[in-house]
């Protein structure tokens, strides 16, 4: 089994070190780098190029959601899970909006963490109830959508379908017997259409639609 690569980014070293301890009992997962701050973040996740950044929020220097805006811009295939002992409203909706597959508060078990790692390298949004509870008002609030079901084709509402399951693009090709090439365009004509860039946003969006 093919280890997933792990940045921990915190600017304490205690919680980093304590990150590195428990995810040392889980043998698919593997710390390759630290990093103190969001400036750190990035040059790390350059140089190394992890499969998932476990993302603290606020930092000196460059706090997390900026971090996470030019990660995810520069390397889009990285995933970025933020775990942190704050929930408001601005910190939650900036890193997801940045393109963040997950939200977790400190207080989560080893498990769970690790859980939230093997999930979202699956494809899957990791946001805890009262997280998604903060989201869906927020998103309540900004109106209705003016796309509608319509304009996105049945194959296309396949695809939408499956996203919102979780899946990954490779799923999703063996679900519906396409390529992943194929899937990858759906997915981008989709993206197009809701005029968003990436999963997270795309879930968040379509279940404001209704899915």
């Amino acid at each position: 089994m093919d280890q997933i690569t792990v940045l921990l980014v915190d600017d304490q070293t205690i919680i980093r070190d304590g990150l590195r301890a428990l995810l040392a009992a889980y043998p698919d997962i593997k710390v390759i780098a630290e990093a103190a701050n969001g400036l750190e973040a990035y040059e790390q996740s350059k140089n190394h190029r992890p499969d998932v950044v476990i993302m603290d929020i606020r930092m000196p220097q460059m706090d997390g959601v900026e971090a996470t805006k030019l990660i995810k811009r520069d390397f889009p295939e990285i995933v970025i899970l933020v775990l942190t002992t704050f929930d408001d409203d601005e910190s939650i909706l900036g890193a997801i909006a940045h393109g963040a597959s997950g939200y977790l508060l400190k207080d989560i078990s080893g498990v769970k963490l690790a859980e939230a790692i093997h999930d979202t390298m699956r494809g899957a949004i990791i946001l805890p109830c009262n997280i998604a509870v903060k989201i869906t008002k927020h998103i309540s609030q900004q109106g209705k959508s003016e796309i509608l079901l319509s304009d996105f084709s049945s194959r296309e509402q396949e695809i939408i379908q499956l996203i919102m399951q979780g899946k990954s693009n490779k799923e999703i090709a063996q679900a519906l017997y396409l390529t992943i090439g194929t899937v990858k365009n759906y997915i981008s004509q989709i993206y197009s259409k809701a005029g968003i860039t990436d999963r997270a946003n795309a879930i968040l969006f379509f279940k404001k639609m209704g899915f």
